[in-house]
């Protein structure tokens, strides 16, 4: 398991009883995350797209450490796909406590023009219409956006991920705008947004397409969190009281729109 014990920032136990599903979670951000979750007493679900080797081995060590896991791969873009990954969801476990909205994309190579959209805004939407049925009532709903998504209607971010920025603020707003049917439901939304992660597939893209990029802003923050960091504070947003404007910012959000 990707996320020891002593890195888990919620107490074992605390989740016992509780169902959740992390999406993307096969690696990076989201595998740690679901590993916090299993740490903690929650059933979990790790999620995979193509890297279903990774998702297994996931879940061996989950139950080696004595948590519950399951792997169900799904493309996020595919509602038949999603459909099929809920299905499996009820059968298995019978609803859903805990939603974490972790996957994200649109810098690969070879995807539609479009593919930043399709999967962060309308894929964003599709998941969470699908999985309503299964939440309880008390769930929470968890969405990862970074800073330069979150804030770019007001800031400037690198060339090479303004179609994922975009992507990713449109979907956050659609999702917020289900935010009073979530809370008809009893169903609480949580945003975590934070700067560039150190690690994670989308740094390793925009070092790629723009060298030096992650390094001045590392510079221009002082410090950059890790996927582990990160996925602490993913995992607190899951069981931590709602925050003001639904909004729980990584890191200092000052210094980032102050270098913006």
């Amino acid at each position: 398991m990707s996320t020891s014990a002593n890195s888990n920032p919620v107490q074992p136990g605390t989740l016992t009883g509780k169902r959740a599903l992390v999406t993307g979670s096969s690696r990076g951000i989201g595998a740690d995350t679901v590993a916090n979750l299993a740490g903690a007493g929650a059933q979990v679900v790790v999620n995979f797209r193509n890297k279903e080797a990774r998702a297994l081995k996931l879940v061996a060590a989950i139950e080696a450490d004595g948590g519950s896991a399951i792997a169900v791969g799904a493309d996020l873009t595919d509602a038949a796909s999603v459909t099929r990954l809920f299905d499996t969801i009820e059968t298995e476990l019978g609803g859903l406590d805990i939603l974490v909205m972790n996957a994200s994309g649109g810098m690969e190579s070879g995807m539609a023009e479009d593919y930043a959209m399709q999967l962060n805004r309308d894929a964003q939407v599709t998941l969470l219409k699908t999985a309503l049925p299964l939440l309880s009532d008390g769930a929470r709903v968890v969405f990862v956006t970074s800073h330069q998504a979150h804030f770019i209607k007001t800031v400037e971010t690198m060339p090479e991920y303004v179609p994922v920025a975009l992507s990713k603020r449109a979907g956050e707003d659609a999702l917020r705008d289900m935010i009073p049917e979530l809370a008809e439901r009893g169903i609480e939304f949580v945003v975590v947004s934070g700067d560039m992660i150190e690690g994670t597939i989308t740094a390793t893209l925009l070092e790629r397409a723009n060298p030096g990029a992650i390094g001045q802003r590392k510079e221009a923050a002082g410090r950059l969190y890790n996927v582990n960091e990160f996925a602490a504070e993913v995992t607190l947003a899951a069981v931590e009281p709602v925050p003001e404007n639904n909004t729980r910012y990584v890191g200092d959000v000052a210094d980032f729109l102050a270098a913006g």
